[in-house]
Formats: structure tokens, C-alpha cells, sequence
């Protein structure tokens, strides 16, 4: 092979790498958007967000108002409007639901379940958490402001860490039972419009020793979407107890 021939071959390669280079990069997202679930807000999600950064990733927290599905899912959306994408979603608990819907956003290429519900069209979250087990009796109920209907929910505080947080040290499962954010009724009662996960890929984290999600709900749910499932021994607040494995997922669902 001649001098030239080689110089061309040489250079078609090096061109040839960089197209695939930049192909890559493209398909691997580097935006993340988690969508905290009911009766906690996004600042929870501080130890998750930190590990995320570290590794390079753009992270942005949802607050939704918890007041309805429709205004928590249009919330998201504003965030994922931010988005340069492609963008992994990220929903635990009740957020399930909020990233099922939203989910459908052409800029999200990946969902992540984290103990978080994960209904399809046409399900409400409530209905689900009623199929394997009765409503939690830690749960209680508020009435609405005078101005709105309805009611809403939370874990009375003397039984939120042995409910929600059990594998959380007691201090900080204290200032999450002192600090709640509490979901109205409506939310519940709202079944979402799409599933998203039925055109997108998604990933789960099943909590084995959740009392809020049941593990028996976890395993009916994501065999049903054909979730890739990662099983973590874990409390509801797996986000908390073990940020370093959560992020180890939404990571693998980056790739």
C-alpha cells in the first residue's frame, strides 16, 4: 500500500471513530430529573444529588405542590422543559406515577422506579396500593383548606420511622416525620393518561423491607413492565439509607 493509501486509511479511521464518539455521546444521557414521592420534598434527595454530580451528571430536583396528579406532572414537565436531554426520570414512591405520565416527554430516554408505584393507563395510585395489602394504618387524614375539597394524607409522626423510615437514623427519620409534605387526596384518585414505560426502557429498585410499598406490589408491578430490577434490603427511604445503590442504578440506566 502506498504512502498516500495508507495516510487516507489512517485518517478514515480516525474520522470514523470520532462519528461514533459523538454518537455515543449523544445516546448516553447526561441530564437527570428525579421526582420526589408524598409526604417528603426534593431536599431529601441531597445525598442521591451529590453522588449523581460527582460523577458528571446534570441533576435537577422536581417540588411538586403534591396537591393533584395533574399539578404535580405539569410541574415536572416545566423541569424536563429546562432539559437539553436526553433525560433519565427518576420517580419515587407516588412520583411512579408523576414520571409514568411525564415520562412521555420526547425527552426522556429512561425511566427509574425507586419503591415507587407504576400504574398503567388508566390506574390510579391508590387503586394500586390497594391490591396486595389494606392502606397502611399509620396513615391519616386532614381536611382540605376552607377554599378546596377533599382531604389530605400523612403518617402520624409517632409512627413515621418505624413506617417509613426504619433503616434511617433517629434523628433524621424525626425531622422527616416533623417536616411533611402532605399529599391530597385527589392525587390518589387520579388515574394517569399514558404509561410511559410501555415505549421507553425503565429500570427499579425493589425495597425488601418496605411498610409503606409493599415488596409483594414492587415484584407484580415491574414483572409486568418488564422493569430491570435491582433488589435492595431497604426501608421506603432507600434514597436516604442507601444513597450510593440508587445512584448506582440511574446511573446504569444512563448508559
Amino acid at each position: 500500500m502506498s504512502t498516500l493509501r495508507k495516510s487516507f486509511a489512517v485518517a478514515l479511521m480516525i474520522a470514523m471513530s470520532c462519528t461514533m464518539a459523538r454518537a455515543e455521546s449523544k445516546l448516553a444521557a447526561k441530564d437527570i430529573v428525579i421526582v420526589h414521592g408524598a409526604l417528603v420534598d426534593g431536599s431529601s434527595w441531597r445525598a442521591v444529588y451529590d453522588i449523581l454530580s460527582k460523577d458528571g451528571f446534570h441533576v435537577t430536583v422536581v417540588q411538586e405542590p403534591l396537591t393533584g396528579l395533574a399539578a404535580d406532572v405539569e410541574a415536572t414537565k416545566r423541569v424536563l422543559d429546562q432539559q437539553t436531554g436526553p433525560v433519565v426520570l427518576v420517580g419515587h414512591s407516588y412520583g411512579g406515577s408523576v414520571i409514568t405520565e411525564a415520562g412521555a416527554d420526547s425527552k426522556v430516554s429512561a425511566l427509574v422506579y425507586v419503591a415507587a408505584l407504576q400504574p398503567d393507563a388508566g390506574e390510579a395510585s391508590g387503586q394500586l396500593l390497594t391490591k396486595f395489602a389494606a392502606p397502611n394504618d399509620a396513615m391519616r387524614a386532614t381536611p382540605a383548606p376552607k377554599a378546596s375539597t377533599g382531604k389530605y394524607f400523612f403518617i402520624q409522626p409517632a409512627l413515621f420511622a418505624a413506617t417509613y423510615a426504619q433503616d434511617v437514623p433517629a434523628s433524621d427519620a424525626q425531622f422527616l416525620a416533623d417536616s411533611q409534605q402532605q399529599l391530597a387526596e385527589k392525587a390518589l384518585g387520579t388515574p394517569v393518561s399514558v404509561a410511559a414505560w410501555r415505549t421507553k426502557p425503565s429500570f427499579a429498585i425493589l425495597t425488601t423491607q418496605d411498610r409503606v410499598v409493599s415488596p409483594e406490589l414492587q415484584r407484580w408491578m415491574y414483572q409486568r413492565s418488564g422493569a430491570k430490577v435491582t433488589e435492595v434490603a431497604a426501608s421506603h427511604a432507600v434514597f436516604i439509607s442507601q444513597p450510593a445503590a440508587v445512584a448506582s442504578v440511574i446511573e446504569t440506566a444512563a448508559k
